[in-house]
């Protein structure tokens, strides 16, 4: 169990989790308090950046989720700055993972979301997907380091393996998707797994 914006939250979808465990008996503010507000597109500008700012403060959020070429970015006290890399697909070298993660972290990036690297894991290259996660863990530092696992596009036995592998390398979360892969994004019974993992 994790802790985001001073509530216990499990590792895997934060909110279906959060929101289970509170009997949907969350306030406004403390979901605010977990979610991340995300603007990945790569088309977005600078100003829709400012724009995801500002209403990510007025909101309450836990961070702003921006592409690396947005960093850095300049936030009120008390918003957090995440990031992405190897995004969407996770089929970057892991050396490419690294760096990236790592200029991240440099430019200000509380947290990186990396996406895992869906071949080793179809593969069942375990070891593999460990150690792609280990190097980007390394390359952040005390920064928080997400992984996304594309769950719609993955087995049972996968996300298990996938998960593990995940906290073998010290991956601080789990996400179930990046939204952008045609297999789909979360289901209540990957959560569920993910969640049990």
């Amino acid at each position: 169990m994790h802790s985001r914006g001073g509530h216990p939250v499990a590792t895997g979808c934060v909110l279906a989790v959060d929101l289970t465990e509170r009997t949907l008996m969350a306030t406004r503010a403390e979901i605010a308090a977990i979610i991340d507000h995300t603007l990945l597109k790569p088309e977005a500008t600078t100003e829709q950046v400012a724009a995801l700012i500002a209403q990510g403060a007025e909101l309450g959020v836990y961070s702003v989720c921006v592409s690396p070429n947005q960093l850095p970015v300049q936030v009120p006290q008390g918003l957090h700055v995440a990031t992405v890399c190897g995004f969407p697909s996770g089929a970057h070298a892991t050396s490419v993972k690294a760096a990236e993660a790592a200029d991240s972290v440099a430019k200000g990036a509380d947290e990186v979301d990396m996406v895992v690297n869906l071949r080793l894991v179809k593969e069942h290259d375990y070891d593999g997907v460990e150690a792609d996660i280990r190097a980007v863990k390394e390359a952040v530092g005390k920064a928080v380091l997400k992984v996304i696992i594309e769950s719609a596009a993955l087995t049972d036995e996968e996300i298990v393996a996938v998960c593990e592998a995940a906290e073998r390398a010290g991956a601080d979360f789990v996400k179930t998707s990046t939204g952008f892969h045609p297999a789909g994004g979360a289901s209540v019974h990957a959560v569920e797994l993910m969640r049990a993992t």
